[in-house]
């Protein structure tokens, strides 16, 4: 998908020609792409969560259950993913001028959060299973948790293609691999409790599942703050940017230097460049296009000016 760049130049006292530019290149957004990745894996996670809750308590098995408290949050942050999304694709208006991207990133800072206080409740029960072991169904376990590995084995499939290019999407890939591991790890535990007796195998297994949820977690958790705090992005490096601006044919310097997250999935930049030989609309398009090839970022705005006298926005030790 290609858009046109939109183009304004005006004079500032006499010194300097200020140039924006807007640029978004051929890249895919996740609401378009992932909404029915988003309703097969929430329907499939809602069924298993159902039945896996109803045969852990039947089967007594700590592990089953911890198991879907954490699929069942991971239904609620599909779901959530799935109402940013929408919103994200929803158009700018007179109040919003930007739309409403950034409740992708609302939405992955909550389901971070939800997935750490899920951790808390597991890790709490499984400490007192631990005091206390019960007997468990073993072939029950087995049986559920073997569906749990198809589902969201097969759920995270259906993430794996944009998994570098959304947070959201990340994060739902990241939580159904996840899920796929730990069930796998539950159809080992209950065999090895089968075989052996260890009782206590249930509850360690669930502390397992804990550490996995919570890195997880933290890692979904780290990165949303970042954007929510209008960090730059994962993957994108702030002095790449400015490297590649300052070698710049004509430009002599680069200062308030800016790049944040809009949404999730798209990245925006303003910049001074210092050009005594002014600029052409060629010059903006080619810088912006390059901007979106070489680091992702669709939405730039540059201001070129001509004269030594630069007017910095931003405090010097910041630019």
């Amino acid at each position: 998908m290609a858009h046109d760049h939109d183009h304004h130049d005006s004079l500032h006292d006499h010194s300097h020609t200020h140039g924006h530019a807007h640029g978004h290149a051929g890249h895919s957004h996740a609401p378009d792409s992932f909404g029915a990745a988003f309703a097969i894996g929430a329907a499939l996670n809602t069924a298993f969560v159902i039945a896996e809750l109803n045969f852990g308590y039947a089967a007594n098995s700590l592990a089953l259950i911890s198991d879907a408290v954490h699929n069942l949050s991971d239904v609620v942050a599909l779901l959530l993913a799935w109402g940013a999304a929408w919103l994200a694709a929803r158009k700018p208006t007179e109040r919003h001028t930007y739309g409403y991207r950034r409740a992708s990133i609302l939405a992955a800072l909550f389901n971070a959060g939800l997935l750490l206080v899920a951790v808390g409740g597991i890790v709490v029960e499984a400490v007192n299973r631990l005091y206390a072991p019960a007997p468990v169904a073993g072939w029950t376990v087995v049986a559920v948790a073997a569906l749990g590995v198809a589902i969201n084995g097969g759920t995270a499939l259906l993430f794996m293609r944009g998994r570098h290019g959304d947070l959201n999407v990340r994060g739902a890939y990241l939580h159904m691999a996840a899920d796929a591991g730990v069930s796998l790890g539950v159809v080992v535990a209950a065999l090895v409790i089968m075989w052996t007796g260890w009782l206590w195998l249930d509850p360690a297994t669930s502390l397992v599942i804990s550490a996995v949820v919570f890195w997880s977690g933290w890692g979904l958790a780290r990165d949303s703050v970042n954007l929510a705090l209008d960090g730059v992005p994962r993957g994108i490096e702030l002095a790449d940017v400015r490297i590649y601006l300052g070698g710049l044919e004509g430009v002599t310097e680069v200062h308030d230097l800016h790049i944040w997250a809009m949404s999730t999935n798209e990245t925006a930049l303003t910049a001074h460049l210092v050009r005594p030989g002014g600029h052409d609309d060629s010059f903006l398009h080619h810088v912006c296009e390059e901007l979106a090839h070489r680091f992702s970022i669709h939405h730039a705005t540059l201001q070129v000016e001509i004269s030594a006298e630069v007017c910095r926005l931003a405090p010097e030790h910041v630019v």
